[in-house]
C-alpha cells in the first residue's frame, strides 16, 4: 500500500509541475520547466512512470516544455543524435527522452504539429528505433548484475514505450534498408552496422515479414557461421582443424561461399580469416577464389605474392578481420604496384611504435588476441588504400582530415604511408604553408582535442596530427579578406587542389552576394556540356550547407567531388564522397544523396547536378578551365537559388541580383 501510495504522490507532483507550467506566462516558462524535468525524470525511473509521460505528450508543446532549448522545433531533431543524448548525465537525457515521446504521439495521430506530419513523425521514430537497437534488445546482464546506468535503463524503459505503440514489423523493413544503406557505402569501420546486424537477428523469431527475414538472415551469416561446414563448428579451432580435411575442389567450394558473401555484403566472417591464414600456408593458388579477385586483382597478388603472404600473416586475424575486404580491394586497385608503397608497408611491419600510439591502437579492439600494435597498424593501413572512400570521421569535427586521409589514398599512397610511419614512430609530421614548416607536435589541440576513438587506425594515429596542422593553417589567414580555406586547402591537401576559389558568402558581412554568378561559375567550370569539355582529374574538395528532412540548415561540412558523369538515365550527377559514412541523408526539398543505382562506385554517394548545387556553398576552379557562364539557362539559375533561399538561406540576408536581374534586399 505504502508503494502504491509512494507512486501515486510521484504523479501527482508531476501532474501538478505540468499544469504550473503551463498556466506559467511565456517569460517566465523557463523558471518551471527544470521542476518539470526533476518530476518527469522520477517518473522515468519506472516503466508505468514511463508510460504515464507518454499519455500526457499531447499536452507538452501547449504547455511549453521544450520552449527555449533546442527541441523546440520537432523538424530540426536528427534521428542520429538521439542514443547520445539519451546517455548524457543529468536534464539533457530527460528532456530527449521526452521529445521523443512527443514525436511518437504525433506519428500515432494524438498530437498535431504545423512543421511535422503523422507521416515524417513515423519515419523519424522508425528510423530512431532502428538506430538504438541496444536500447530494444539490451544485452544480459550478467550473473552478478552488473549496474547498467540510469540513464541506460531510462532509455530502455523509453523504447519500450516506442515498440508497444510503433510496430516492431515495421521496424524490421526499416532495419534492413538501414543495414543495406550503411553497408553499400562499404566503410572500414563497421562495428554498427555487425551491431544492426545482430540486434536484427532477434527480430527472425518475431512477427515480420519473410522477405525482410531472409535479408536478415543472408547479412547474419555474412557475418557468423555462413557455410554448412562452419554452422558445424562453432569452435574456430574445429573448424581449422576440419579444413585440413577437405580436398581442393571442396576447399574452393568453401572459398567461393565466403568470398561471394563478401563482396555482397562488404562484411568479413571471422571463419573467412581462419580459411584465409590456411590457405596463405597450404594453398596460395586459391588465395585469388578466396579473394574474388578480378583479372587486375590477379595479377597484382601474383606479381607480389610474397609480400601478400606476409601481409595475411601480419594483419589478417580475427579482431582485424574487416581489414580482408579492404585488402582484396586494395589488390584490385593495383596499389602494390606503386614504387613507394611496397618497402613503406614493410617498414610498418617493424617500426618502432610509440608508447602512446601503441597503447590508442591496442585499445582499438576489445580483445586483441595476442595483435601487436605493428599488426593493428598494417591491417588499417591495407584498409584505407583498399577503401579510400570508406574513410570516416566518426563523432568527430574532423571532415577535412578525413578528406585529406581519402585523397592521399588515392593519388598518393606512399605520401600517406610517410605521414602514417612519423606520426607512429616519432609522434610528429609537418607541412609547408606559405614559407614556413609546421610542426604538429608544437601545436595545441585542433578542432578535435579530445578525440572520440571510435576510428579506422590510420585515423587514430593520423587525424591528431591533420586537425592541428590543418587549424594552424586557419589561424594565420583567418583575419585575410577572403575565405581561410582559399589558401588553406591546396597547402593542406597539395598540388591537386586548383588555386581558383569562390564561395556565396560575403567573409565580411556573413551575407548571401552575387548567387547567380556563383552558380554559373560551377557550371562552366564543372558540368560537361558548359565547361568547353575539360574532365576532372582529381578530386575536389567543396564545402556544403547540410540540411534536415525538412530542409533546415544544420551546418557545414566539408567534401570531396569525386567526378562528374551520367547516370543510366542519362542524367547528369555529382558524385562525391562524403566523410560521414552516412552519405544518403535526406536534405529536405526532395533531395536525398543515393548511394546505390544511380552508377555509383563503391564509397560513393550523388545527386542530380543541379540539386547538389542547390547545397554547395565554397568550391575551388581552374579559372584556366572554364567555359561560358553566360550560357547558363536563366530558369536553371532560377530553380537552384529557389531551392537555396529556401531552405538554408533562410538563415541568411540575400544581397544582389537573382538570376532575372530583380533585386533583392535582405530577407
Amino acid at each position: 500500500m505504502a508503494m502504491e501510495m509512494t507512486e501515486k504522490n510521484r504523479a501527482d507532483r508531476f501532474v501538478q509541475a505540468l499544469n504550473t507550467l503551463a498556466e506559467a506566462q511565456p517569460f517566465a516558462k523557463q523558471l518551471y520547466q527544470n521542476h518539470f524535468f526533476q518530476e518527469a525524470g522520477r517518473q522515468m525511473d519506472t516503466l508505468d512512470g514511463m508510460e504515464m509521460l507518454y499519455s500526457y505528450a499531447d499536452r507538452f508543446d501547449e504547455a511549453g516544455v521544450f520552449e527555449g532549448g533546442p527541441w523546440q522545433d520537432p523538424s530540426k531533431l536528427q534521428p542520429n543524435l538521439v542514443n547520445g543524448s539519451l546517455r548524457v548525465d543529468g536534464v539533457e537525457s530527460i528532456v530527449a527522452a521526452l521529445s521523443e515521446l512527443r514525436m511518437v504521439a504525433i506519428a500515432q495521430g494524438r498530437v498535431e504539429h504545423e512543421k511535422v506530419s503523422a507521416e515524417e513523425a513515423k519515419e523519424y521514430v522508425n528510423e530512431v528505433m532502428a538506430l538504438n537497437l541496444d536500447f530494444i534488445f539490451p544485452e544480459e546482464v550478467d550473473d552478478e548484475g552488473a549496474q547498467q546506468g540510469k540513464e541506460t535503463e531510462r532509455a530502455q524503459r523509453l523504447f519500450k514505450v516506442i515498440v508497444d505503440q510503433m510496430s516492431l514489423k515495421a521496424l524490421s523493413g526499416t532495419l534492413i534498408e538501414e543495414i543495406v544503406r550503411l553497408s553499400v557505402q562499404r566503410p572500414i569501420m563497421v562495428d554498427r552496422i555487425q551491431l544492426m546486424v545482430e540486434k536484427a537477428a532477434q527480430l527472425m523469431n518475431s512477427n515480420v515479414d519473410e522477405e525482410h527475414r531472409k535479408e536478415i538472415e543472408r547479412y547474419y551469416r555474412a557475418i557468423s557461421q555462413l557455410t554448412p561446414l562452419s554452422q558445424k563448428h562453432s569452435d574456430y579451432k574445429d573448424y581449422r582443424q576440419e579444413l585440413k580435411n577437405l580436398d581442393e575442389g571442396e576447399l574452393k567450394k568453401e572459398a567461393e561461399a565466403f568470398a561471394e558473401s563478401m563482396r555482397e555484403t562488404g562484411l568479413v566472417s571471422p571463419y573467412h580469416v581462419i580459411l584465409i591464414r590456411y590457405l596463405n600456408r597450404s594453398k596460395t593458388d586459391l588465395l585469388p577464389t578466396a579473394l574474388s579477385l578480378n583479372a587486375k586483382g590477379k595479377a597484382n597478388l601474383e606479381e607480389n605474392l610474397s609480400l601478400v603472404r606476409e601481409l595475411i600473416k601480419v594483419a589478417i586475424h580475427l579482431p582485424t578481420r574487416q581489414s580482408l575486404y579492404g585488402f582484396a580491394r586494395m589488390l584490385e586497385r593495383g596499389v602494390l604496384s606503386y614504387h613507394p608503397v611496397v618497402p613503406g608497408l614493410r617498414r610498418l611491419v617493424e617500426l618502432d611504435i610509440i608508447p602512446n600510439v601503441r597503447q590508442t591502437l591496442l585499445n582499438a579492439f576489445s580483445d586483441t588476441d595476442g595483435l601487436t600494435a605493428n599488426d593493428i597498424m598494417t591491417a588499417g593501413v591495407i584498409s584505407v588504400l583498399g577503401q579510400p572512400l570508406g574513410v570516416g570521421q566518426g563523432l568527430n569535427p574532423t571532415c577535412q582530415s578525413a578528406r585529406a586521409l581519402s585523397l592521399w589514398s588515392i593519388h598518393a599512397p606512399g605520401y600517406l604511408l610517410e605521414l602514417v610511419a612519423r606520426a607512429a614512430r616519432d609522434g610528429d609530421i609537418d607541412m609547408d604553408f606559405e614559407g614556413d614548416t609546421i610542426h604538429s607536435k608544437d601545436l595545441p589541440g585542433g578542432l578535435a582535442p579530445e578525440l572520440h576513438k571510435e576510428l579506422d587506425p590510420v585515423s587514430l594515429i593520423l587525424v591528431p596530427h591533420l586537425d592541428r596542422i590543418y587549424a594552424e593553417m586557419v589561424r594565420r589567414v583567418q583575419f585575410r579578406l577572403d575565405d581561410p580555406h582559399k589558401w588553406v586547402n591546396p597547402a593542406f591537401y597539395g598540388q591537386w587542389i586548383p588555386n581558383g576559389f569562390t564561395k556565396v558568402f560575403d567573409h565580411l558581412t556573413g551575407n548571401v552576394t552575387d548567387y547567380a554568378p556563383f552558380v554559373r561559375l560551377f557550371y562552366a567550370t564543372h558540368h560537361p556540356e558548359y565547361n568547353e569539355g575539360y574532365e576532372m582529374t582529381y578530386p575536389n574538395p567543396v564545402g556544403i550547407c547540410i540540411t534536415t528532412v525538412y530542409g533546415k540548415m544544420l551546418g557545414f561540412h566539408a567534401i570531396s567531388i569525386q567526378r562528374i558523369a551520367k547516370d543510366p538515365k542519362g542524367e547528369y550527377r555529382v558524385y562525391f564522397y562524403n566523410p560521414n559514412n552516412d552519405s544518403s541523408q535526406n536534405w529536405g526539398q526532395g533531395i536525398k544523396p543515393a548511394v546505390r543505382g544511380h552508377g555509383e562506385y563503391e564509397g560513393e554517394s550523388s545527386l542530380p547536378f543541379h540539386q547538389f548545387v542547390s547545397r554547395l556553398y565554397a568550391f575551388h576552379y581552374n579559372p584556366y578551365e572554364q567555359g561560358d557562364a553566360f550560357a547558363v539557362e536563366d530558369e536553371t539559375v532560377e530553380q537552384i537559388e529557389k531551392l537555396a533561399r529556401e531552405s538554408w538561406g533562410q538563415e541568411y540576408n540575400w544581397i544582389g541580383k537573382n538570376a532575372l536581374g530583380c533585386g533583392y534586399g535582405a530577407m
